[in-house]
């Protein structure tokens, strides 16, 4: 009767022995090596899109002041009648 009390206490020993095996070799082997990885974003390359965005962003609000110009000169020189109706129907 001792033999079958201590067999199952063998057999989690030695599961728990080969369990803590394999994570103890989890970390410390290379077969799928990590990328290297910058710890920040790298910052020229930051730059270098945000000048992109604010060229771009310069470039459509030369666009608005070239035709705020153009509908302030229509306005101003009376070619353009302007006329606002309510939307409301009779």
């Amino acid at each position: 009767m001792k033999l079958r009390t201590i067999t199952p206490w063998v057999l989690l020993l030695i599961a728990n022995i080969a369990m803590w095996g394999m994570l103890g070799f989890h970390n410390s082997s290379s077969a799928a090596p990590r990328g290297a990885r910058e710890p920040f974003a790298n910052a020229v390359a930051q730059r270098a899109e945000m000048i992109a965005e604010l060229k771009a962003i310069s470039a459509e609000l030369r666009n608005v002041r070239t035709q705020l110009k153009q509908q302030g000169e229509l306005l101003q020189s009376g070619k353009v009648k302007v006329v606002i109706e309510d939307g409301k129907k009779p």
